[in-house]
């Protein structure tokens, strides 16, 4: 989490699948809370990814925008936009198995040595909790978008359509990144779907009627009408791609993934979070735009794997002290602090102390606005950056290409050893950048810890960078694994966390 959204007054971010509120202002995500029950671990098996035609917004011109001028148009109707779009506006089941031990003691580290981690005392149990949440049909053949955090670590996830009929669905993609998923009914019976069509989300204005629906409280299928509060929110999530539509339509726990509609039954959004006191609506809600929606969606149905743009350059949010600094009214931008060796931001003439206003003629505000324009547009194109250096405006040609592929550059170490369950991966600079260190270093970084597993139990934390094991250096990730998958009596490890060298030992 950004030590930004820890400075919010009275607000803390939260992710409420366990249902939990508090009594000061808090960012809610929308998932109802979970039921947990003890329960036999099953889990379903992913169907291949089979290609499909890429979804397209729709280009038609921007409505006429007029306000009632008489009684007859003030008692006007939503109710035909509503039957056209709440048939594709789905109920998400997820279901999530994880393992809990009966002894308090389970993860203390003195009694693991004492007793063995053999012990009866550890043994662990399957625990199942089901959280509910929303979705949309984007396909007739059944694709839905869906907020990621709906779907997170589930094992088995099931979608209810209007009428109720459920059906089984694989998981195409859940990133934590932009907060989305993408689900594909797994056997639709040759049946197709009611779908919404993609609205050019950055048409939006703030004004506009929206309707918003989904399922909160798991109470069925609501509808709610509001407008269009503010655009380009920022400061809702951990993300680099914040450009949230903020709404007053009422949204509640058990909408997210939902469907945040214009009058003309688009897809402008995805509901995801709410600000609120009680856990209830206030009128402040937001949702990820339809042209991210759009991207995510695009790539489950043409491989499942989401590739998005990468700039390779640091950036940096403007203060209003910089913005005197820099001779410009207001603090509005993205100050490029760093810039990657050989990056699209390199190739531009993009350099340290240039800052951003603009990609596209599109004003940017935050350095996660234009991350996530740039996070819209297509792989293989280029962008126009707007952007002031030494007091004076100037363009450059952005091309538009995905961060250096570093996939094959990663190791996950299994079996009867204290780093079973470490994936760790090379430090490329993307993989650097992701992490927050110097596009300069070296080495590898672990990427994922599994929950629960020899390597989470003994600390090891993702994004640490490991320097050495047993006095060997770690260079890349085959040392990394060779080393990290022997047996041994005892482990010195040096490792590197939020810029500080750490030292330990550690049984074997």
């Amino acid at each position: 989490m950004s030590s930004r959204n820890l400075v919010l007054i009275a607000a803390a971010l939260v992710v409420v699948v366990g249902g939990a509120t508090a009594a000061t202002a808090v960012w809610h995500h929308l998932a109802a809370p979970p039921v947990s029950v003890a329960m036999p671990v099953s889990a379903p098996t992913p169907a291949p990814v089979a290609a499909a035609p890429i979804l397209v917004a729709d280009n038609s011109p921007a409505p006429v925008r007029q306000t009632p001028v008489s009684q007859g148009q003030v008692q006007l109707s939503f109710a035909p936009v509503v039957k056209e779009v709440a048939p594709a506006v789905v109920n998400v089941y997820a279901t999530t198995i994880s393992q809990q031990s009966a002894s308090p003691f389970a993860n203390d580290p003195f009694f693991g040595r004492l007793f063995g981690r053999d012990s009866p005392l550890f043994n662990t149990r399957p625990r199942e909790s089901q959280s509910l949440g929303s979705g949309v049909i984007v396909d007739p053949r059944g694709i839905i978008v869906t907020n990621n955090h709906v779907v997170n670590g589930a094992t088995d996830v099931k979608v209810a359509v209007q009428g109720g009929k459920q059906y089984s669905v694989d998981v195409l993609i859940a990133d934590s990144k932009t907060d989305l998923a993408v689900l594909r009914i797994k056997d639709p019976g040759g049946k197709t779907f009611p779908a919404l069509q993609f609205a050019d989300s950055d048409k939006l204005e703030v004004g506009d009627l929206v309707l918003a629906i989904g399922n909160p409280f798991g109470v069925g299928q609501t509808v709610t009408s509001g407008i269009v509060s503010a655009l380009a929110r920022t400061g809702v999530e951990s993300s680099d791609y914040e450009a949230f539509i903020q709404t007053d339509a009422a949204i509640n726990p058990g909408n997210s993934g939902g469907a945040l509609v214009d009058l003309s039954g688009h897809l402008v959004g995805i509901n995801t979070a709410i600000f609120t006191q009680s856990g209830g609506s206030v009128g402040i809600g937001f949702a990820i735009p339809a042209n991210m929606a759009r991207t995510v969606a695009n790539a489950g149905e043409n491989g499942g794997k989401l590739v998005l743009p990468w700039l390779g350059a640091r950036l940096q949010e403007v203060t209003p002290d910089i913005a005197n600094s820099l001779s410009i009214d207001s603090p509005h931008g993205a100050l490029v602090t760093d810039v990657a060796p050989q990056s699209p931001a390199e190739q531009a003439g993009l350099k340290s102390g240039d800052l951003i206003t603009a990609i596209d003629g599109v004003e940017v505000d935050q350095p996660q606005g234009l991350n996530y324009h740039l996070a819209t547009r297509p792989i293989g194109g280029t962008s126009k950056l707007t952007y002031v250096r030494n007091g004076q405006t100037a363009e450059t040609d952005l091309k538009l290409a995905a961060a250096p592929d570093g996939s094959g550059d990663t190791a996950t170490v299994s079996g009867n050893t204290r780093f079973s369950g470490t994936t760790v991966s090379a430090l490329t600079p993307a993989v650097a950048q992701q992490f927050g260190l110097p596009f300069t270093a070296k080495g590898v970084v672990v990427s994922d810890v599994k929950a629960n597993s020899p390597a989470d139990q003994m600390g090891l934390q993702q994004g640490d960078v490991v320097l050495s094991l047993n006095g060997t250096q770690i260079g890349d990730v085959d040392t990394f694994k060779r080393i990290a998958s022997s047996r041994a009596s005892g482990w010195q490890i040096v490792i590197q966390r939020s810029g500080q060298i750490i030292r330990s030992y550690v049984d074997g």
